[in-house]
């Protein structure tokens, strides 16, 4: 893949000194399947906070917002056709890249913005409820894509997402013109599921569920699912070859008894994964009110 066919990516997120999360895992991928990366780290920890206590490296509000100045006035800025966000420090960075957003569709309208917005999970928000507000208010309104997990949904919608059906309702309501909803309902049994919705799709890419999973998940097939799409991939074969290498990496990891995502020894699964993936269609909400 070329550099001016991929384009440049903007990767904001957190960075760990060891593991396969945040910036960590979005950059190996992008950079593995091709696209020069620019990243910027909203904090940096030694290690992911679930493997227990580490200090926190934080940056002065005033700080990491000059730093965007500086991403807007680069001379290079031009190389850059999308940005892909995720765990934030606090409020203050969410809108300072809704900021940064801004800025560069003035130039490129067509600019691919995707939101992963770190925030929750099962067990509700683990971030402070300001900086997810920020998320929800300045930053979904935004993306061209938002991958959110079923709680975030849940969470920035206010609805209870018990079937897909609700997810579906949720994700349309939220605003971006396509959602990519990880821990979706599954069909099949002892599977997961990720669920895409755009204006012409509803798509379901199931596979088995894996016990006991590192982190990182999330940011990973953020990171390669934008990949295929900024590849011009159509949607469905993207889900499709997005969800098989996050499950044949996490799958391998897990084979081996690893506390984080292996992407180093596993690179040939972001590029040509082999896993199988069952992908259904679902009968998108827009045809169900025409009924």
């Amino acid at each position: 893949m070329s550099e001016n066919a991929a384009g440049a990516v903007i990767v904001i997120s957190s960075h760990v000194v060891r593991g396969s999360v945040g910036n960590r895992a979005a950059v190996f991928a992008l950079e593995t399947l091709g696209h020069p990366v620019w990243a910027l780290p909203t904090i940096v920890l030694p290690w992911h906070p679930g493997h227990g206590r580490s200090t926190r490296l934080t940056f002065a509000e005033t700080d990491f917002d000059a730093a965007i100045d500086d991403l807007i006035r680069a001379p290079w800025i031009g190389e850059v056709k999308a940005v892909l966000s995720g765990y934030f420090g606090n409020a203050a960075q969410a809108r300072s890249v809704a900021r940064l957003i801004g800025a560069l569709r003035q130039n490129n309208p067509d600019l691919l913005y995707v939101c992963d917005p770190v925030m929750g999970d099962l067990g509700g928000l683990y971030v402070p409820e300001a900086t997810a507000e920020a998320i929800r208010d300045h930053l979904i309104p935004l993306a061209s894509l938002a991958t959110p997990n079923r709680y975030e949904l849940a969470w920035l919608s206010g609805a209870a997402l018990e079937d897909n059906s609700a997810i579906m309702e949720a994700a349309l309501a939220l605003g971006p013109s396509r959602m990519l909803v990880t821990s979706a309902v599954p069909m099949m049994a002892g599977g997961t599921g990720n669920l895409y919705l755009s204006g012409r799709h509803a798509l379901l890419a199931e596979h088995r569920v894996v016990e006991n999973p590192p982190n990182g998940l999330g940011d990973l097939i953020a990171a390669v699912f934008l990949s295929r799409l900024l590849s011009g991939i159509e949607d469905e074969k993207a889900l499709q070859l997005a969800t098989a290498s996050v499950f044949e990496v996490l799958a391998r990891a897990v084979k081996r008894g690893s506390n984080e995502l292996m992407l180093a020894s596993d690179a040939s699964s972001l590029s040509t994964p082999m896993a199988m993936v069952q992908m259904r269609r679902l009968v998108h909400p827009a045809q169900r009110r025409k009924k």
